[in-house]
C-alpha cells in the first residue's frame, strides 16, 4: 500500500494528476481525491447492484464499495487480474475503491493546461471526462468521479428536493455568482438556489471566467450588488477555486465578497487551505440544503 500526500501550495492554480491505465488507455484522477493505492483483493458480490459495482470488501476498518472502472467506461468486463490495482478514493465524505489495470505515476500541471472537452466528447451534461490534459507528450482523460458515483448511486448526488425541507421561502434578489465547470452540477445547483428563492444567479464555467467578470464590474458603483456572494468549486479548468479565492481576497475592491467553496474535496487538509486563502465557508457536495442556509447567514451578516 502507498499513502498519497497533498504536496501543492495553496492558490497556485496547479493540480497533481495520478495517471492510470484501463485497456492501455491513459486516464487521470486528482491526487487530492486519492487516499491510497493497494493491490486488488477478493470482493464479496452484492446481488442486484449496478453492473459496474463488483461488490464490497473490508481491508481494514472501512467497508468499501468496489467499482469496476473498466466495465463502467467500456462495458467490457474482461478478466480481473492479480496485477490489477484498487485506487481508494475519498470525496463527498465517501470512501470508494476503483479497479484499474495499472498506475503510471503522478504529474503536476497547471489548470491552464487542462482543456474542457467539447460536446462531441462529453455528450453535453452526461460527459464523464472533466478535462483533457497533456503530460509528457501524451493526452490524459481526467475523469469526473463524482459523476460516475452519482450515476451508479443517484441518491449520493445533489438532491434538489432537500431545499423544500427548509420550509417556505421568500424571493431574494441578491446577485449570486456561481463558478462550476460541470454542466450537470451547475444546472442542479441553479435549480436548487432558484427553488430557495435566489432568482439572480450568474454562472461561469471556471474560475477564470468568474475572475474576468469580477474585474469587468469592480469599478461600477453598484459592484456590491452585482457580486453579493460567490460560490465556487475547487476543480476547474483554466483557473481552480482556490486560485480564484486567493485573487478575490487579495483585491482591495473585491475582498469583502463572501466566498463559499462548494466542493467534493473538502477534507481537513483542503479546509485548511481554503481557510488560509480567505474563504468564508467551505461545504462538501452534495449538501445543497446546508449551502442555502449558509448563504442566508452570510448575506444577512453582510447586510
Amino acid at each position: 500500500m502507498a499513502d498519497t500526500e497533498i504536496l501543492l501550495e495553496s492558490g497556485t492554480n496547479e493540480i497533481e494528476i495520478m495517471q492510470f491505465t484501463i485497456f492501455g488507455e491513459l486516464y487521470g484522477i486528482n491526487v487530492a481525491k486519492v487516499r491510497e493505492i493497494m493491490m486488488a483483493d477478493k470482493v464479496k458480490p452484492i446481488p442486484h447492484s449496478h453492473p459496474s459495482v463488483e461488490g464490497i470488501f473490508k481491508p481494514r476498518d472501512i467497508l468499501l464499495t468496489v467499482v469496476n472502472l473498466p466495465v463502467y467506461l467500456t462495458g467490457e468486463r474482461g478478466d480481473t487480474n492479480d496485477r490489477d490495482l484498487f485506487i481508494i478514493t475519498n470525496f463527498n465524505k465517501m470512501h470508494i475503491a476503483f479497479r484499474v489495470h495499472s498506475v503510471v505515476g503522478i504529474s503536476r500541471i497547471s489548470w491552464t493546461d487542462i482543456q474542457k472537452p467539447d460536446n462531441t466528447i462529453s455528450h453535453g451534461e452526461e460527459g464523464v471526462a472533466t478535462g483533457i490534459a497533456q503530460c509528457n507528450g501524451q493526452l490524459i482523460t481526467i475523469l469526473d468521479f463524482e459523476k460516475i458515483v452519482a450515476e451508479i448511486a443517484p441518491e449520493t448526488g445533489i438532491q434538489v428536493d432537500d431545499v423544500d425541507k427548509l420550509g417556505v421561502r421568500t424571493e431574494r434578489h441578491q446577485h449570486i455568482l456561481l463558478a462550476e465547470d460541470s454542466i450537470l452540477l451547475s444546472k442542479m445547483i441553479r435549480e436548487s438556489l432558484m427553488r430557495a428563492g435566489y432568482v439572480n444567479i450568474t454562472d461561469f464555467n471556471n474560475g477564470k471566467e468568474a475572475w474576468n467578470y469580477l474585474n469587468s464590474i469592480k469599478n461600477d458603483e453598484d459592484f456590491k450588488q452585482k457580486a453579493a456572494l460567490l460560490i465556487t468549486d475547487i476543480e476547474m479548468p483554466e483557473m481552480d477555486g482556490h486560485r480564484l479565492t486567493k485573487l478575490v481576497k487579495e483585491d482591495p475592491q473585491m475582498k469583502e465578497i463572501p466566498i463559499i467553496i462548494f466542493s467534493s474535496l473538502i477534507n481537513t487538509e483542503m479546509w485548511r487551505k481554503g481557510k488560509q486563502l480567505g474563504a468564508d465557508e467551505q461545504l462538501t457536495k452534495p449538501e445543497i440544503g446546508h449551502l442555502v442556509e449558509v448563504m442566508d447567514h452570510l448575506l444577512e451578516r453582510k447586510g
